[in-house]
């Protein structure tokens, strides 16, 4: 037997009107404040209607998808276009691709705590690097 509401009680901030608000801009990719801004509600309002709902949580988590999609689908139907079809490929086939140089820094100095931190072999550093070119030092 499931529990009915006292018909005078107050009633419920989420109407139709609301949930079609909340539901365009999750299809934004709005986050959870946005969305409550954007149809003029509380979030506590919004996470209890979601506790009554649970199926309205899985819902707002597929609109939030959304832009991704139409992104995917903007860069699909675009693929003809050399830019874009350049700027997919780097991207997806780095290892064939990509315009960016990987360098190994590791044999350059010492490793402590996660970071590199380079050993100069001379320590007349200073000297050598006022020597080059257009280089201003304090």
């Amino acid at each position: 037997m499931s529990k009915s509401k006292h018909p005078g009680g107050r009633p419920s901030v989420i109407t139709e009107s609301v949930l079609s608000k909340l539901e365009y801009a999750f299809s934004l990719g709005c986050s959870d404040t946005e969305a409550c801004l954007y149809a003029d509600i509380g979030a506590s309002t919004l996470y209890a209607y979601q506790v009554e709902h649970p199926e309205f949580q899985e819902r707002k988590a597929e609109l939030k998808e959304n832009p991704v999609l139409k992104a995917r689908t903007t860069i699909y139907e675009n693929l003809h276009n050399p830019n874009t079809a350049q700027w997919y490929l780097e991207r997806k086939k780095k290892d064939e691709f990509s315009q960016k140089t990987e360098v190994d820094h590791s044999s350059l100095g010492q490793r402590i705590n996660g970071f590199n931190y380079i050993v100069p072999n001379d320590t007349n550093t200073r000297a050598n690097s006022e020597a080059a070119p257009g280089v201003a030092h304090p």
